[in-house]
């Protein structure tokens, strides 16, 4: 098969973040190792691609353990994984040439080989094409099927969603919203609080860390909760809990609050009440990882949110990072917090941004 290859420099390298070591408790910088390595060769069929942008999102922190988990762990000395849109920058595939985007699944590093097969190409024209790794990407997409399918939000009904600024939370308020239900957010500091309510217009908004955040739970949601799309767990499910409404449903995708957890919280066993609130309200409580639900829905996610943006019935907001190296710092501020949307790190230059 010919290979068609764009200009590359002759003493290029691949610039890799590895996972040096597994943390215990929260991750620090000396569990990342950054190395420059050889430049990765396509074979038949394959392509080498050049990451432009680098997704960084919470269930890396899950990839860094080893504890059983619906995924298999980056191993010690490996690439850590990540989404990314890349340039194809050389192909021994007769499906892309020189110059492609495309969506991969490259890890933390500047250049990588993938099957031409594995890979999605992108349409420059449609939308920035860091939203690929956004809104219009598995954030977006872990929003609408996790909203849609398990919650299943009516008309009237009010929703509520933790980090409602994050990338996976202002898509639920905002699909919500679409779908005429009422949309409350729960958010950390007030200029996210502020970022919810005024620019993506959420029915109302609590700032968690407000020493009267259940009181002010409980005024923003008067006929209780239908719906609680769950991807922080802690204090917050702890006060949702029993506001929830009979037959309510719990989405629940993620608990960023535990991820650093290295033993149980102290306290007494709150599971038997717990499991009660669940029986006696006729909860609906699903677990649920987003790929599980792209074969049936991802063609018309990409249709409604696409369309949903065009019409400004759905906002996203980006926190762009500059430079690979960057990428350990950015994802422990992630972690405890710091990132204002859906944090994004630009490895290389984007061919598709006027100069």
């Amino acid at each position: 098969m010919t290979s068609t290859t764009a200009p590359v420099d002759a003493s290029t390298t691949n610039r890799t973040v590895r996972l040096a070591s597994r943390p215990t408790g929260e991750p620090s910088a000396e569990n990342f190792r950054i190395a420059d390595e050889p430049l990765p060769t396509p074979g038949d069929g394959e392509v080498l691609l050049r990451t432009i942008y680098l997704s960084l999102d919470p269930y890396m922190r899950g990839r860094m353990s080893d504890a059983e988990s619906y995924a298999a762990p980056v191993p010690v000395d490996g690439v850590m994984e990540g989404g990314t849109v890349c340039e194809v920058v050389e192909s021994r595939s007769e499906a892309l040439e020189p110059g492609d985007i495309v969506l991969a699944y490259g890890g933390w590093q500047t250049y990588v080989v993938a099957p031409a097969n594995q890979v999605r190409r992108l349409d420059p024209t449609r939308a920035p094409i860091s939203t690929a790794v956004g809104v219009l990407g598995m954030p977006g997409f872990t929003a609408y099927a996790g909203l849609l399918e398990i919650g299943k939000p009516q008309a009237g009904e009010t929703v509520v969603v933790a980090a409602a600024s994050g990338p996976v939370g202002s898509a639920v308020g905002q699909i919500a919203m679409v779908k005429g239900a009422r949309a409350v957010g729960i958010a950390g500091g007030p200029e996210k609080c502020a970022h919810v309510k005024d620019e993506l217009g959420f029915d109302a908004v609590i700032d968690h860390r407000d020493p009267e955040f259940k009181a002010k739970l409980k005024e923003a949601t008067p006929d209780g909760i239908d719906v609680y799309f769950e991807n922080v767990g802690g204090k917050v499910f702890d006060a949702v809990l029993p506001r929830m409404n009979t037959y309510g449903r719990i989405p629940l995708c993620g608990l960023v609050s535990q991820y650093n957890l290295t033993r149980l919280p102290d306290g007494p066993n709150r599971v038997p009440s717990v499991m009660q609130r669940i029986l006696t309200k006729s909860l609906t409580v699903r677990g649920f990882i987003q790929n599980e639900f792209v074969k049936a829905h991802y063609k018309q996610f990409q249709a409604d949110m696409a369309q949903w943006i065009a019409d400004g019935a759905v906002r996203y907001r980006e926190d762009v990072v500059e430079g690979l190296d960057n990428a350990p710092e950015a994802f422990l501020g992630m972690l405890r917090g710091t990132n204002f949307g859906k944090l994004v790190i630009q490895v290389g230059a984007d061919p598709t941004q006027s100069a």
